[in-house]
């Protein structure tokens, strides 16, 4: 069977052939956007004749989103998620294993200058983590939800899948313990005192003692016994934020502001989770400073 005989028409005939590569990747936002580029490509292959899954089919694609005006970054997003289908197709036996590697060598598009993003003045950040009413119980729940966010750089897939028992002491301090991250990437995160108390906080309001800590709710207020997904950590934020700031803000500002206050690069680095920790640690050999947390530093109050 070859990628090329595949139906490409409605949707529900090359959903099994994007389950290769969705099926491998993580991230709820990523598997999206992947979802999203894979159903472009197919239909442009479709509007295209329905060519072969080959490196001139991508090269082609790739001038065409050129031509269209996306972005550098959405192009280049877009390529990965071809070339994670070309791996996955060929480990499944759709495509040739020579195929797939001319497919993987398709180059992205160059980018000049570099991308400031956004994030937070500790004034603003200040007065974001403040924001939710704390006489309610969305409102002790959305408050440890910025503390998370904003002091530990949480991502929002972490967030979610956070629960009471990554809550440990080591070092005379409380850390999130063995948090599984984006790459499968392990770390421990410091958690400033007011961020922990916020959390007690909510869960002891909430009357959780177990499991999962960031429970969605009922519009009435009740509690519902799973976890928030990705998307309602996303409404979250925008709810209390001015302007359009996002949860990977937050975690930028947790960054900018661990770094203005004196904590080494190499911390910041541990303290996200970043791909380069391992490269970091091998040549500097620097280890998560328990003790003396860049996080603990931020200057913001949470009690």
């Amino acid at each position: 069977m070859s990628l090329s005989l595949v139906p490409l028409r409605p949707e529900p005939d090359y959903a099994p052939v994007m389950r290769l590569a969705l099926d491998a990747v993580q991230s709820l936002e990523t598997r999206r956007v992947y979802r999203k580029g894979l159903a472009d490509f197919f239909g442009w292959l479709e509007a295209n004749g329905r060519p072969a899954f080959t490196r001139a089919a991508v090269q082609a694609h790739r001038a065409a989103l050129e031509a269209n005006g996306l972005a550098a970054s959405t192009i280049n997003q877009r390529l990965a998620a071809i070339r994670l289908l070309a791996r996955e197709a060929a480990a499944g036996g759709l495509l040739s294993r020579d195929e797939a590697a001319a497919i993987r060598e398709v180059p992205g598009v160059k980018q000049t200058g570099a991308r400031m993003g956004m994030w937070l003045t500790k004034r603003e950040a200040q007065a974001l983590v403040d924001s939710p009413d704390g006489a309610s119980l969305k409102g002790l729940r959305d408050r440890a939800a910025l503390a998370l966010l904003v002091a530990c750089g949480l991502r929002r897939a972490e967030l979610c899948a956070l629960t009471v028992e990554h809550f440990e002491q080591r070092e005379g301090r409380w850390v999130i313990l063995d948090m599984k991250g984006k790459g499968g990437r392990i770390r421990t995160i410091p958690v400033p005192a007011g961020v922990k108390q916020r959390v007690d906080n909510w869960l002891q309001a909430a009357g959780i003692t177990t499991g999962l800590v960031m429970r969605s709710m009922w519009r009435h207020g009740a509690i519902r016994n799973e976890s928030m997904c990705e998307d309602a950590i996303r409404q979250l934020v925008a709810e209390y934020a001015v302007g359009k700031v996002r949860p990977h803000d937050l975690r930028r500002t947790c960054a900018k502001l661990c770094r203005k206050s004196g904590g080494e690069l190499e911390q910041v680095q541990l303290l996200l989770g970043h791909a380069s920790i391992a490269t970091t640690e091998r040549y500097l050999g620097t280890q998560l400073d328990l003790e003396n947390a860049c996080n603990d530093r931020l200057g913001l109050k949470f009690l």
